[in-house]
């Protein structure tokens, strides 16, 4: 079997692959919708940013695939570069952001709407991705460094969230600029009460991919505890 089907038949197998897909599809008929009506082609910026908010998860996929222990280099790879593209997925939240200059040939509720199921899209793209990553973290590592993973992802995360919204860095640019990148986060560590910008949305974004996993978790834990009771009954 070729990696192509082997890939397509985990991406399948994965339960949060096919509401992803309906909330995209929702959103690319919202846009559509808007094009067809306004005439023009407003937004399609959405598109790109929910494509790669759609990378982390299908690296996370591969992840899964992956051969150990002689695949140890594709995996550390696969990881990386999951970790690199991660924040594209939160990102899309700060997307909202066009709303305030939004042209007035649309209903702002209609825009509104777009925006939202794109950044829904996007967001939990996201948070499912980083679901497989700490799944595979807990089995290897025990709960504690499971969660201490999670943590970890969030507060970098929250940074480059930042980094991409305001000081429009791609994600690329760890691979092309590591040393100018590590230079900046560094003297931002080093006073981080000078950039409260900065910090405040490191701690915003961050604190949110952190809760928002947490009630995407425990909505599972709950779904195996209502299983488990019905068993009983």
């Amino acid at each position: 079997m070729s990696k192509t089907r082997m890939f397509t038949r985990a991406l399948l197998a994965e339960p949060c692959f096919v509401p992803l897909s309906l909330c995209t599809a929702l959103g690319f008929s919202f846009l559509l919708a808007r094009c067809y009506i306004s005439g023009g082609a407003g937004y399609v910026f959405l598109i790109k940013n929910l494509f790669l908010a759609w990378i982390p998860y299908g690296l996370s996929v591969a992840t899964t695939m992956t051969p150990r222990p002689t695949g140890r280099r594709a995996v550390a790879a696969l990881w990386l570069a999951w970790l690199a593209m991660f924040p594209n997925a939160p990102y899309i939240f700060t997307d909202l952001v066009h709303w305030r200059w939004r042209p007035s040939t649309m209903p702002w509720w209609y825009d509104l709407g777009t925006l939202l199921t794109f950044a829904l899209a996007g967001w939990f793209c996201g948070i499912a991705s980083l679901r497989i990553m700490h799944e595979q973290v807990r089995r290897a590592l025990g709960g504690t460094s499971g969660w201490l993973f999670v943590v970890i992802v969030s507060a970098l995360t929250g940074v480059g969230i930042y980094l991409g919204r305001f000081e429009r860095w791609n994600s690329w640019d760890v691979l092309t600029r590591p040393k100018f990148i590590a230079s900046q986060l560094l003297g931002g560590l080093a006073n981080p009460l000078a950039h409260g910008r900065t910090l405040g949305v490191t701690i915003m974004f961050g604190a949110m991919v952190l809760v928002t996993y947490t009630m995407f978790v425990s909505m599972g834990k709950q779904t195996n505890i209502q299983h488990r009771t019905s068993n009983v009954e």
